[in-house]
């Protein structure tokens, strides 16, 4: 069996934790999970070579690279170093917890790429749907496209204020 087969086929969805909007796989069940399928595996944090430092940083922000090789092929990720919003945090207020944390992450995500957990990265790189209000709606039709806009979880949450308005604007 190929290695993308073979990680892709273990489930991982008993080991996510959910953050907000974010479904998360601990680096660590992640690695554990790597190694049993295929015991040598090796991961490689990517340093600067400027500054020695396991992260690069530029006005734009910090981010840190890390590599899973995998018989023979290596992924590379990239991440930005994120505060608990996900938002970039900047160079100049980053800390060596914020660094490490990156690290962690980065790695959870280029073991994904070799298929173990890819499937909860799905869609993360979508634009987020801008907030949708029913009340706005002025016809069914606005109504139809504005409730089908909408996440599944949303539509659940807002079920019946699409049928009073439904029914309101017939």
């Amino acid at each position: 069996m190929k290695t993308f087969e073979k990680l892709s086929a273990i489930n991982v969805n008993g080991k996510t934790e959910n953050k907000g909007k974010f479904t998360y796989l601990s680096w660590a069940f992640a690695w554990g999970e790597l190694k049993k399928a295929f015991p040598t595996a090796t991961s490689k944090v990517y340093h600067n070579e400027l500054t020695n430092m396991p992260y690069f940083a530029s006005g734009a922000g910090v981010i840190v690279k890390v590599g899973v090789t995998v018989e023979g092929v290596e992924h590379i990720n990239y991440l930005p170093v994120m505060n608990f919003r996900n938002e970039s945090i900047p160079a100049d207020k980053v800390n060596m917890m914020d660094i490490n944390k990156a690290i962690q992450r980065c790695t959870t995500k280029a073991i994904a790429l070799h298929g173990l957990g890819l499937y909860i990265y799905a869609g993360e790189d979508l634009p987020e749907a801008p907030e949708v209000d029913l009340n706005d709606c002025k016809t069914l039709a606005e109504l139809q496209v504005a409730y089908s806009s909408m996440s599944k979880a949303d539509q659940l949450k807002n079920k019946d204020l699409k049928d009073e308005l439904k029914t309101k604007l017939k």
